[in-house]
């Protein structure tokens, strides 16, 4: 099994959520892009809308992030948002 990806996910002015997941999806200003252990290093800019984790624990978060960037390098992935929140 592949080490889990370390995840981040953060507004301008606080931490939404951290830990460790299976995969991460997100939209970028070219589409949504999924990511896995072992990606590839890479930026993109992060377009609004949902971010989907899928946490080791079996647990789904999803957050609405409003523009950024999204940055992958080493199985860690930080999702940095102008605003962002957790969706219930």
């Amino acid at each position: 099994m592949a080490s889990p990806l370390t995840v981040s996910v953060v507004s301008a002015d606080q931490e939404i959520w951290s830990g460790e997941a299976s995969m991460v999806i997100a939209k970028t200003v070219e589409g949504e892009i999924g990511i896995l252990a072992g990606h590839e290093p890479m930026l993109a800019i992060l377009a609004s809308g949902e971010v989907r984790v899928n946490a080791t624990g079996g647990e789904r978060i999803v957050a609405r992030a409003d523009d950024g960037f999204l940055s992958v390098d080493n199985d860690v992935v930080t999702i940095v948002a102008r605003d962002a929140e957790l969706v219930k």
